[in-house]
């Protein structure tokens, strides 16, 4: 396994491609950071993209839906494309025209196959649950054998892509420079609020902790 996503005229970035990476580690950061990802793929000769929740595992991407999910079985065996990104400011500029955006992006291509393994299954669905909130495993009840059976997977190697990144503020041109006009970067992130339990369920259960947000 190589420290670099495969380099190909498909997942090569030409446009600002100074803020392209391949690094396998800045890649799976950020998927590992984000909780949202849009899936695209083709569907009776139409495109389609929906958001969707995901979970990693090493250099495999798990998707998963129920079994008559369109997206899904459309997908299975077939080429898709899959953008995660996260936002990271907004990049005000003197000008209208340079007004940009901070952000950490991957884009991955690749042939998503189906899981039928149900030991796979039941560690996809681990990962996936994990991912939205780290232990969470530990704690809620185990998918059932109906769980299983209802619910499709496929697994994407990250093998293919590649991540962008913007970082700094604005890049005026020069005659704009001493514009009376504020430049500089609003700064976003997502911040989780305090939990709030079930109201069918007796308090004083033991709240989660999330972190890294």
């Amino acid at each position: 396994m190589t420290d670099q996503l495969a380099r190909t005229p498909r997942s090569r970035v030409r446009r600002l491609a100074d803020r392209g990476l391949h690094d396998r580690d800045v890649v799976h950061a950020i998927i590992d950071e984000a909780y949202l990802a849009h899936v695209g793929f083709v569907v009776d000769g139409e495109p389609r993209v929906l958001p969707m929740t995901y979970g990693r595992d090493g250099d495999v991407l798990y998707l998963h839906g129920a079994v008559g999910n369109a997206m899904l079985k459309a997908s299975a065996g077939a080429e898709v494309c899959v953008t995660i990104t996260l936002l990271d400011g907004l990049v005000l500029a003197r000008s209208a025209f340079h007004h940009s955006m901070n952000y950490r992006s991957v884009v991955l291509l690749g042939v998503a196959t189906k899981v039928d393994d149900d030991s796979e299954k039941r560690r996809a669905f681990d990962v996936i649950v994990d991912h939205v909130l780290h232990g969470r495993t530990d704690t809620a009840r185990p998918s059932n054998d109906a769980e299983l059976r209802s619910t499709m997977v496929l697994r994407l190697p990250i093998e293919e892509g590649s991540a962008k990144v913007r970082t700094g503020g604005p890049v005026d041109d020069e005659e704009d420079m001493d514009l009376p006009v504020w430049a500089g970067v609003i700064p976003l992130r997502l911040v989780a609020g305090d939990p709030v339990q079930d109201s069918d369920q007796p308090a004083g259960l033991p709240a989660p902790v999330v972190t890294g947000t």
